[in-house]
């Protein structure tokens, strides 16, 4: 593979990665809210709403940022 595969292919996996990273965040978010995990409520909704955030808009501003420059 040339450096420019390796390269895409590690951004894509990076970008995979905090996708899931959010959704992951999001489900302890709406466990700590639900009171299955003993955490303050309000660290639930923080948890939550950073998830979504790391889940929806962080893989748009990564790709966003490494987008191949026109030539």
């Amino acid at each position: 593979m040339s450096d420019n595969d390796t390269q895409a292919r590690n951004r894509f996996i990076v970008i995979q990665i905090v996708r899931l990273s959010g959704v992951a965040m999001v489900l302890v978010g709406l466990l700590v809210m639900t009171g299955r995990i003993d955490w303050p409520r309000e660290a639930g909704f923080v948890l939550a709403a950073a998830g979504l955030f790391e889940a929806l808009l962080a893989p748009l501003l990564l790709s966003r940022k490494w987008k191949t420059p026109p030539q």
